[in-house]
């Protein structure tokens, strides 16, 4: 069970928008990922860091298809409760449950800031290295901010390379994917090993207690 810790912060201007401590696991079913967010990392007048502030939590089932079978995102001022039915479905609320809006996209699965959905769209596409100069097109309902704003987009994923390395738990490997915002025509790189993302846009990998784990 991979347990560890993502920093997270602002693509384009590296600003710190926080931590994200996390644990997963595959099972007979599918998928679970959960993690709590926390408030960028700062230190007191004495110079010591302070314990960091919970602003929000994740928690991401997906089925061995790679389809959400459930998915709760809470920040601090909402939450949001999803699964894949009839595409996709959600209800987004406040905390005291007053102000609740109920979606519908005809969409693949979820995404947002969270490492846990790029390893589910790469599980959900299961694109393989003879498709190195395929991309499969994914739409996606992204929730984003404090706010948890859903937005439809559509993205394109191509498996450029995988590479398998040498390491003291065994061999690893590690997929490299191109991600294009078909929107904008804006690509980038995601690199995966197992359940565990290495490197992405605003991501990086900070702490790891134990391997990835290999999906079947």
């Amino acid at each position: 069970m991979p347990r560890g810790r993502y920093s997270l912060h602002d693509p384009h201007d590296h600003t710190p928008l926080g931590e994200e401590h996390f644990h997963c696991a595959p099972g007979p079913s599918g998928w679970r990922y959960v993690a709590q967010l926390t408030a960028p990392s700062t230190t007191g007048p004495d110079g010591r860091p302070l314990e960091n502030t919970v602003t929000g939590s994740v928690d991401l089932a997906i089925d061995e298809l790679g389809r959400p079978i459930r998915l709760e995102l809470h920040s601090a001022n909402w939450q949001v409760r999803g699964a894949a039915i009839d595409g996709v479905t959600w209800v987004r609320t406040d905390p005291a449950g007053i102000e609740a809006t109920e979606g519908n996209v005809a969409a693949h699965a979820f995404t947002g800031t969270s490492p846990a959905f790029l390893v589910a769209t790469a599980r959900l596409l299961r694109l393989t290295p003879s498709a190195v100069t395929a991309a499969t097109r994914v739409r996606l309902v992204s929730f984003t901010g404090l706010v948890l704003a859903p937005r439809t987009l559509d993205q394109s994923w191509a498996l450029i390379a995988s590479e398998t390395h040498s390491t003291d738990n065994g061999p690893l490997t590690v997929d490299e994917y191109q991600v294009t915002a078909l929107d904008t025509g804006e690509q980038h790189a995601v690199h995966i090993a197992g359940d565990v993302v290495l490197a992405a846009p605003g991501i990086e990998l900070e702490d790891l207690e134990s391997p990835p784990s290999a999906f079947s």
